[in-house]
């Protein structure tokens, strides 16, 4: 790990300035050797890393619609090749080649927090065995030994022996206990999230490489973070829980806001869309104007989602519009009388009845 962490250094300087920069304002707050002033100097270094990879995570999304639109030509590969397995795959990498999609993009987020990851370890670890780094000059480091988070120092690990917890002030007991209670939570943020994506985010009519990829990382990565988190330094542990929290907080947001076309969640989403529609007569806000026009966009070519939410419509007397709006069906046909040139329409004959078809007409009285 310390040879990986080192690959890294380049960054290590940096990083231990902006946690530095968090902590002066922290320890005004709780007192320069705290752990809340530590602590917090780490989530609010996760929260700024977050904050800058926003336009990563806004391409992942893209990349990810991107795979969803090619589902359909993808179903057809399956069944075309369906007795060649290695044909099929072949095929599918060549879809991906042609179209630029990447069925790993979801990694990109992961891979882009990697260096910061590996600097935060490195400089957390030389805290731990007592030597200066980056911009932490020695009064600094003898601030951050004496750090606790729940009785656990911040560069203690589950690993530490006994007598290196009672180097940095603590008890193993409570060094364990703590790291077991982080590892625990670090593991189960990040396969809920997985697995909230899963169950709710993901077209499941196609079944496609990239769906067997999330479902294997939904089980692999929980395992990976808990087997790796034993040798983490509680510092470490910090880091990569709040950035789960932040990941699961963020997918949230987004299954709530702009769900996967075919998903459950788009479902739920026009479930709620159409209820919004029906207390106010139209589709108030931008987003939800953006997301009709996109399904009034598709015709023929919407999901069952999709067509579900326009029949609703239908059936209440109202009508979505290229624009994003909705309006009543009376309306939308006057509009369709309208672009056609306006000519009203010609009036059929009152049917009569067999008497009166019987009965002769009458001539007029002569005066």
């Amino acid at each position: 790990m310390d040879t990986i962490a080192g690959l890294f250094s380049f960054i290590t300087t940096p990083v231990s300035w902006v946690i530095v920069q968090f902590h002066s304002v922290y320890g005004a707050i709780f007192g320069a050797d705290s752990g809340w002033a530590w602590g917090l100097s780490i989530v609010s270094l996760v929260i700024l890393i977050r904050i800058c990879l926003i336009p990563l995570f806004v391409k992942q999304i893209k990349a990810t619609r991107g795979m969803q639109a090619l589902q359909p030509k993808m179903k057809a590969i399956q069944e075309r090749y369906k007795n060649d397995k290695q044909r099929q795959s072949e095929e599918m990498m060549k879809l991906y080649k042609e179209t630029g999609t990447n069925p790993l993009s979801s990694c990109l987020p992961i891979l882009a927090q990697s260096p910061f990851f590996f600097a935060l370890y490195h400089v957390l670890s030389a805290i731990a065995n007592g030597q200066t780094i980056g911009v932490i000059n020695q009064s600094l480091l003898e601030s951050a030994r004496q750090a606790h988070i729940f009785g656990a120092p911040l560069a203690a690990k589950f690993t530490d022996s006994a007598e290196k917890a009672a180097i940095l002030n603590a008890s193993i007991t409570d060094v364990r206990i703590v790291t077991a209670v982080m590892i625990v939570l670090m593991s189960l943020s990040q396969f809920y999230t997985q697995r909230q994506l899963m169950q709710k985010n993901v077209d499941l009519s196609v079944k496609t490489p990239f769906m067997q990829q999330q479902k294997m990382l939904m089980y692999i990565f929980p395992v990976i973070f808990a087997v790796m988190g034993i040798n983490f330094p509680v510092g470490v542990l910090v880091y990569w829980l709040t950035t789960n929290v932040w990941t699961m907080g963020q997918q949230m947001y987004v299954i709530n806001q702009n769900p996967t076309p075919g998903s459950k969640a788009q479902d739920q989403y026009l479930t709620r869309l159409l209820k919004h529609v029906s207390s106010h007569g139209d589709v108030k806000g931008r987003g939800k104007k953006k997301i009709v026009a996109a399904i009034v966009a598709k015709g023929p070519d919407r999901n069952d989602n999709e067509r579900k939410f326009i029949t609703a419509l239908t059936k209440q007397g109202m009508a979505a519009q290229a624009d994003g709006s909705v309006i009543k069906s009376s309306e939308a046909t006057a509009d369709a009388d309208a672009a056609s040139g306006g000519a009203p329409k010609r009036q059929q004959p009152k049917r009569q009845s067999k008497s009166q078809r019987q009965t002769p007409p009458s001539k007029p009285s002569k005066k």
